[in-house]
């Protein structure tokens, strides 16, 4: 059975690959309980400074998988509690996780985008949070892209709704990088992770550990309390309602 997540280190740098290429690595149960398993594996990589965190084919990660939620009324409250611990502890990693965000990252794929200390992405890409379209709550991501752009913007793009080019994404401190298209992307990444790696790692790891403690106050209450409050909406009749018609006009 192909795994849905794969962990593997190579020249000090260690890269973890959402593998759901089919699903555009949507965020099924089944994909979070395996990249949770891998993380939990790289938090005892104590010889590692780096991670890449990456998506298997043309997209990083479609979002949580919506039609599990339409499939199964149980479904909401146990993917985004699922969303909300593994954002937890990505975000708990003493080593620097950069993001490489090709091809769409979207809703809870943009939300990993933004728990990675790190991201780059190309021109071409769509990144940003469609939730309030679909009917759909983005209050689990909501504390991360917080502390990623600021209170004021984040209040607009979630509020908003749509997606982002890759060159606005950067423009708006989404993402700490952008290569011209996908091709240069994976060299950027590449490059980036090397000078991490090559950093003292002493230096490194405390510096982010410190970064996190800066910014611990409330996140973790407000991410599982995230969790909850999108599952509540999810499971109105309305946001299935909204949410079937969007499917059904794709």
């Amino acid at each position: 059975m192909t795994e849905l997540a794969r962990l593997e280190k190579r020249d000090g740098i260690a890269r973890l690959t959402l593998n759901r290429p089919k699903s555009r690595n949507a965020l099924s149960l089944d994909l979070i309980e395996a990249l949770r398993t891998r993380v939990a594996q790289l938090a005892k990589w104590d010889d590692v400074n780096v991670c890449v965190v990456a998506g298997e084919g043309k997209a990083f990660c479609a979002g949580m998988d919506l039609r599990a939620v339409l499939e199964d009324p149980k479904a909401p409250a146990k993917l985004l509690g699922a969303i909300a611990e593994l954002t937890l502890e990505v975000r708990a990693l003493e080593m620097v996780t950069i993001a490489r965000a090709q091809g769409a990252a979207i809703g809870g794929g943009c939300g990993l985008v933004c728990v990675c200390d790190l991201a780059l992405t190309h021109r071409e890409a769509k990144l940003g949070y469609p939730e309030v379209d679909l009917g759909v709550c983005p209050a689990v991501v909501a504390p991360w892209l917080v502390r990623r752009i600021g209170s004021g913007p984040a209040r607009r793009m979630l509020l908003t709704g749509g997606l982002l080019t890759g060159v606005e994404a950067f423009e708006r401190g989404l993402v700490s990088g952008l290569a011209a298209n996908e091709g240069e992307l994976e060299e950027a990444v590449e490059s980036l992770a090397g000078r991490i790696r090559d950093a003292a790692p002493r230096a490194v790891r405390v510096t982010k550990r410190w970064l996190n403690e800066s910014q611990a106050t409330g996140l973790a209450d407000e991410v599982r309390r995230g969790a909850m409050i999108s599952a509540e909406v999810l499971s109105e009749p309305t946001a299935i309602t909204t949410l079937k018609r969007a499917f059904e006009s794709r």
